[in-house]
């Protein structure tokens, strides 16, 4: 079961903060290991829980996921990066885009000169789907490394207004994860008017699944999307490393 009030939610083995500076210097073979970087905003996503909902769900989906991996997944999980883009008028504390990038480019040049070479950026938000994809190809090219996104959306825990089709088993997600109902949200509420585009976020309509039910149905979908990344975090600890450490050879021709 949940605890909601639970400060940091993570997996203590893989989690980045919980290591000393003799840990990182002794740690063999840091090109095998797989540096998880979660991205997630704050938004009211129509949903009736707070602001926080990308964090909780997936936080405690690489929780699930890192509690399941196989003996040779060698993984380590940053806190969440939470200063991302926002441009709708439901998201709150959101940065410019070029403080964006500029964030995540710190955050993974601290990783590369701690060592490590095959990173994933790991993005709850919808928002920044495009962003996060053309940071990894910068970080590609000017660092040499070796580069992964995974999107919440691909675990089919889409929080997006209009794309989604699994708003319901986000909101469900939520109130297992938060032990509480949904708070109901009046129907003519418009959480993004005045946003940047026509995918404006609406309350979910229809009735949302009381607690009980979502202890049941949470707890599973919660199963199916950790499931879900760790094979994709096998696989990516499977590929090759990069050829020339990581370098682009440039082509000359005659």
């Amino acid at each position: 079961m949940p605890t909601p009030e639970a400060i940091c939610v993570t997996d203590d083995s893989t989690f980045w903060p919980w290591l000393t500076w003799s840990d990182f210097a002794q740690m063999p073979r840091k090109e095998e290991v797989v540096v998880v970087l979660p991205i997630a905003g704050f938004a009211d996503w129509g949903l009736g829980h707070a602001y926080d909902a990308e964090e909780q769900v997936l936080t405690n989906v690489l929780k699930h996921a890192l509690a399941l991996k196989p003996a040779g997944l060698r993984a380590l999980v940053l806190p969440p990066l939470r200063f991302v883009l926002g441009p709708e008028a439901g998201c709150v504390f959101a940065v410019e885009t070029p403080v964006a990038i500029g964030l995540i480019n710190e955050t993974v040049s601290s990783i590369k000169a701690a060592g490590f070479s095959r990173v994933v950026l790991c993005n709850a938000s919808p928002w920044n789907e495009e962003l996060v994809d053309a940071a990894a190809r910068d970080l590609r090219i000017a660092l040499g490394l070796q580069m992964f996104c995974v999107n919440l959306s691909a675990l089919k825990l889409d929080f997006h207004p209009v794309r989604s089709r699994s708003r319901r088993e986000v909101q469900t997600l939520l109130t297992y994860l938060n032990q509480r109902n949904a708070d109901p949200v009046p129907a003519d509420a418009d959480a993004s008017a005045g946003g940047w585009s026509d995918e404006r976020v609406r309350p979910l309509a229809g009735a949302a699944v009381p607690l009980a039910q979502a202890n049941i149905d949470g707890a599973a979908q919660l199963a199916a999307a950790a499931a879900h990344l760790v094979s994709l975090l096998g696989e990516i600890a499977a590929r090759p490393p990069l050829p020339n450490g990581g370098a682009i050879v440039t082509r000359t021709y005659p």
